[in-house]
């Protein structure tokens, strides 16, 4: 059996890979940039890209199941090469947001249209939706962790479910190599609700050094958030964060039923993620000499 994993040096994906590696599965890796994959011995390396469907064909010849990245804009055409080129299963990484169904939810909408595109492929299919990614804490406040040892950010008693990335890959590595799990859409969360307050907290035990958190208001944040995203997707953000100071969200245990283990908690995440938090010293060059 091949396995085409697309966006294969993604957080997950690569570890989607390593899944598939072990279980002696023979794996193919699409990336955009295969001289700088990385990725393990013995995975065959294609190059393609998600947004040029024809770039796929040779990579989809011989592929029996599919792990999709979503991208919304080709979903259609992707999916339809791959049932042409006689793909039979496809696990979508897809997001909690599809169960938001107000219309006004920029995440939902992404991912809710390359779900349809796959349903309606009439192909096997296995929606993984997780909750917020834990990692999502890189973006937002590394930067800021590393160079002065603080995090301003809104709604400081807002919970989260942040679940881990290597749990979202073994869900959808499972779905990929095992029966039972066609047609199921499956909630992943982490194993606690967890203040953003308390994240800060979690980051600055695993890394050793103090982390101070700001309070800032929503107008502030926005600010700053619509610098690095669109507009639709800081207000999702901010009305997440709003709606879960008062209702914390209840951790699912999806993760546990299907891998056999508990999720790894916030906790276990940043101390896998410590150095990500750490200051980047640049070594100084060395004195010359006489």
């Amino acid at each position: 059996m091949t396995v085409l994993v697309t966006g294969a040096t993604g957080s997950v994906g690569r570890l989607v890979v390593g899944h598939l590696v072990a279980a002696g599965v023979r794996v193919r890796a699409l990336t955009r940039h295969p001289a700088t994959a990385a990725l393990p011995d013995g995975v065959e390396v294609r190059e393609g890209d998600l947004r040029q469907p024809d770039t796929l064909r040779a990579a989809l010849y011989g592929v029996e199941r599919l792990y999709l990245f979503p991208v919304p804009e080709t979903a259609r055409e992707v999916v339809a090469a791959a049932r042409e080129a006689g793909v039979r299963r496809i696990v979508v990484l897809s997001s909690s947001s599809v169960l938001d169904t107000s219309g006004g939810n920029h995440s939902g909408e992404h991912h809710r249209a390359v779900e349809r595109a796959v349903e309606e492929a009439g192909v096997e299919w296995t929606f993984v939706r997780p909750d917020e990614f834990a990692a999502n804490v890189l973006w937002k406040w590394a930067d800021s962790i590393r160079t002065e040892g603080v995090v301003r950010a809104p709604y400081g008693n807002a919970a989260r479910v942040p679940v881990h990335e290597a749990d979202i890959a073994a869900v959808a590595a499972i779905a990929l190599l095992e029966d039972g799990h066609v047609g199921q859409a499956y909630v992943l969360t982490g194993p606690e609700a967890i203040t953003q307050a308390d994240q800060v907290r979690a980051i600055a035990e695993a890394t050793g050094r103090p982390i101070a958190f700001e309070e800032i208001t929503p107008d502030e944040a926005r600010k700053a958030m619509e610098t690095v995203m669109p507009a639709p997707v800081v207000e999702m953000v901010l009305r997440y964060l709003a709606d879960a100071v008062t209702d914390q969200p209840v951790p699912v245990d999806t993760v546990e039923r299907i891998t056999g283990r508990p999720a790894r908690t916030f906790a276990r995440w940043a101390a896998d993620h410590a150095a990500d938090f750490t200051p980047r010293h640049t070594p100084r060059p060395e004195e010359p000499t006489a």
